[in-house]
């Protein structure tokens, strides 16, 4: 009933920017603000690793190699949670999953998307 839904994915070129939404939409907007949402990655034959991570309170953290070009954020009126990604690079190629985290500590995984990033 929580799982998050993803969409954004696709192929681009190096240098360029992509924005990945991630919408829960049977959740009540409560729910969806009292939440911790994040962005994880993983590229083919590495395991999946933190993008970002943005808290209830709405404080942000960034993975090293992604922080300045990559933006967490949330818009809760939508109950959609967005990456924007900047300055993409061929690692930054993967499947991107959306992760949700309730008050609870229940998760929820969306099922993922291809980014791919050509050089």
């Amino acid at each position: 009933q929580g799982q998050p839904v993803e969409s954004g994915g696709g192929l681009v070129q190096a240098g360029g920017s992509l924005r990945l939404s991630c919408v829960c939409p049977r959740i009540i907007l409560s729910t969806f603000t009292g939440d911790t949402w994040a962005w994880y990655r993983q590229a083919p034959g590495k395991e999946r690793e933190l993008v970002a991570i943005i808290t209830p309170e709405g404080n942000t953290n960034y993975a090293d190699s992604v922080k300045g070009r990559f933006t967490i954020s949330k818009y809760n009126a939508k109950k959609t949670t967005y990456l924007q990604m900047n300055s993409l690079k061929s690692e930054d190629t993967g499947v991107y999953y959306c992760y949700r985290q309730s008050q609870s500590g229940s998760v929820d995984w969306g099922q993922g998307t291809q980014v791919t990033v050509s050089s």
